[in-house]
């Protein structure tokens, strides 16, 4: 099967404008008047920018267990939505995927289910909550492409020292939740000055550094590739800052929602602004700024955390922490950190494709011959707002509804097969 895209505007290090040449999956060819075979699907990029697929490492996708917040075929669906391509989802799911039987069905339907790639977290330990170790080697024999607990941190230090050494064994990252129980004193908001006006219990920003440090350390003895989840402080980058600097093997993540807004954007004790980690100080955002400039965060992940109404209702002391990320993803960081000139388009496709495929060994985040065809067409110049009636996400939890954005996605190509087309293409 071939597939031609006219009129392609590549964007990324082998940025050119010309036709892309599709055949079983892979690119066989970049240049300027390609030609197609009769049979061809053609596509008209009309110099619109064309971009290496986009890659998020961290989604809630919530099947098994949860399929009414969402399932892996509309999760996914949203993801292509957003021009991702490659989606890494989060094990903590019912039945958890802590076993070859359960891991490899839901493998299996990541497959089936999925128009564009799927990996798949196995947890870190029985259950999520226990301190017993799965079996590493058969998890990623069965197809596991790491480790994660995410939602809950390890809490005991030497099963955490224990499961490095495990991942160490079978060439396997740790991918944790960074959070310390003992010091988030039942918060549900930031420490500041919007949980004293709403009258919220706070969390504390130790509860993240804290931990973090003791992974940090025990990362460095273990050597194991340590992946940091959704950073959200100050405190957080400079302790990887300086691990990095000592030659310890941590890659990290920040979501868009930690580089867009901090606490002080809260305008109402409303639940669509309650996630975990919650929204910090504008110190701590900038601070994610500084650190994606510097490299010290590798990547931006959505943690799209997709929940029903009934889930988010009420305000922060009762609703469910996390929201949706995957179709507004681009857009938003594209139209905030990039149109207004604070970072180039190349460094976006840097953090949300190149960087992320490359830290977890994935077939993505560049555009060559032989390479996978996962392709994502965007038109950077079309403005218009958010609307949750658009999406394909079952979840509509979001703080980001009818802010106004540039950078539309018009195609989504997985494998050379559109994922995704926009209605009016």
């Amino acid at each position: 099967m071939h597939t031609l895209i006219k009129n392609a505007k590549v964007m990324g290090p082998q940025s050119f404008t010309g036709d892309i040449l599709i055949a079983d999956g892979k690119i066989s060819a970049l240049g300027r008047h390609l030609f197609a075979p009769a049979d061809a699907t053609i596509i008209d990029a009309q110099n619109n920018a064309v971009l290496p697929g986009l890659v998020d490492v961290h989604v809630h996708f919530r099947e098994p267990g949860f399929e009414q917040k969402e399932t892996i075929k509309t999760g996914a669906a949203a993801a292509a939505h957003g021009g991702f391509t490659t989606v890494v989802a989060m094990p903590n799911l019912d039945p958890v995927p802590d076993n070859v039987i359960d891991l490899r069905q839901l493998i299996k339907k990541n497959h089936t289910d999925a128009k564009i790639h799927v990996e798949q977290f196995a947890a870190i330990t029985k259950g999520l909550h226990s301190n017993d170790l799965d079996d590493y080697q058969a998890l990623k024999d069965a197809g596991a492409l790491g480790f994660s607990n995410d939602g809950v941190g390890i809490q005991d230090a030497g099963t955490m020292y224990q499961a490095m050494q495990a991942a160490v064994k079978v060439d396997a990252p740790i991918v944790a939740h960074i959070q310390d129980d003992g010091l988030m004193a039942g918060g549900v908001i930031s420490t500041g000055t919007k949980a004293q006006a709403f009258g919220l219990p706070g969390i504390n920003h130790v509860s993240e550094s804290a931990q973090l440090a003791r992974d940090l350390t025990l990362a460095e003895a273990t050597g194991v590739h340590y992946h940091a989840c959704h950073i959200s402080t100050k405190q957080s980058v400079e302790l990887i800052r300086d691990a990095k600097a000592r030659g310890v093997n941590v890659t990290a993540e920040v979501t868009p929602h930690h580089l867009l807004l901090d606490y002080e954007h809260i305008p109402a004790n409303d639940p669509n602004y309650k996630m975990n980690p919650p929204l910090r100080a504008e110190m701590d955002r900038m601070a994610l700024i500084d650190g994606l400039e510097d490299g010290t965060i590798d990547m931006i992940a959505t943690d799209h955390a997709p929940h029903t109404d009934e889930d988010k209702a009420g305000d922060f002391s009762t609703a469910a922490f996390g929201i949706v990320g995957s179709e507004t993803a681009f857009a938003l960081l594209y139209t905030s950190l990039v149109k207004s000139g604070r970072f180039t388009l190349d460094q976006l496709i840097e953090w949300m494709s190149t960087n992320p495929a490359k830290a977890f060994g994935l077939p993505a985040g560049s555009i060559g011959i032989g390479q996978p065809a996962d392709l994502t067409i965007i038109d950077l110049n079309k403005q218009y707002k958010i609307d949750a009636n658009t999406w394909l996400s079952k979840g509509r939890n979001s703080p980001f509804i009818g802010r106004e954005v540039s950078g539309q996605v018009l195609y989504t190509l997985a494998d050379g097969q559109i994922a995704y087309k926009e209605e009016n293409q």
